[in-house]
């Protein structure tokens, strides 16, 4: 096999390792959402410890492309790759940490039930941050540009969600201070919403660096 060979391979298991992640981070931000409305303690505990295999794993990639960078010297589109490759991961890294954040939070607020109306918006945050990440990753893996703005524009849904439960929960704060406590964590966990969905539009951002080499900022 020549080097040429050699390195396409090790690209193409480089992407197919980034999508793996991809896939354990989108379940970890469903399965963060769906413990938080079903207040499932145990769900949110296994979203907790499921956080380390995707940091192992985000090592593990980080190194392959460092040795890529290190090994092959890539030059321009090549380089774009691997670059693009760990702007992802990134990305990837982040939103799970968010994912970890929305399941504290179900802890903190377990043993007492949900009543704030503002309730209702959070799934459909996630659900749109969701189809961000997936609409983003196959973007990176067609090399699809349309998909990348397409799915960036999504972010703007996800900020009008954000402030209108924003608005909701301080007024429902307001009018009931017994509610303070719940409002104040469902205002974390649709702030760590809106950040997942920024940094789904930085995967739509490196989307398009890798095809054009054009660095545009989306967020």
């Amino acid at each position: 096999m020549t080097p040429r060979s050699n390195f396409d391979k090790a690209l193409k298991e480089l992407q197919q390792d980034i999508l793996r992640m991809a896939s354990l981070v989108e379940h970890a931000v469903y399965d963060s959402v769906q413990s938080l409305v079903k207040l499932d303690v145990t769900g949110a505990a296994q979203v907790i410890m499921g956080d380390e295999m995707i940091d192992e794993l985000f090592l593990e990639i980080e190194d392959k492309c460092v040795k890529l960078v290190a090994t092959q010297h890539p030059m321009a589109r090549d380089l774009r790759v691997v670059i693009t490759g760990i702007k992802i991961l990134l990305s990837l890294e982040r939103m799970a940490d968010h994912a970890v954040d929305i399941a504290r939070a179900t802890m903190c607020l377990s043993g007492h039930p949900l009543t704030v109306k503002p309730l209702q918006y959070i799934p459909e945050m996630a659900r749109l941050a969701q189809r961000m990440i997936k609409d983003g990753l196959d973007a990176y893996v067609h090399n699809d540009v349309e998909k990348a703005r397409a799915m960036c524009a999504l972010d703007d849904d996800v900020d009008y969600l954000f402030a209108r439960v924003f608005r909701e929960l301080i007024n429902c704060m307001m009018e009931d201070p017994k509610v303070v406590t719940q409002s104040a964590y469902l205002l974390y966990v649709s702030r760590y919403l809106e950040r997942i969905a920024d940094h789904a539009t930085n995967i739509g951002e490196a989307v398009i660096y890798l095809v054009t080499g054009e660095r545009k900022e989306l967020n």
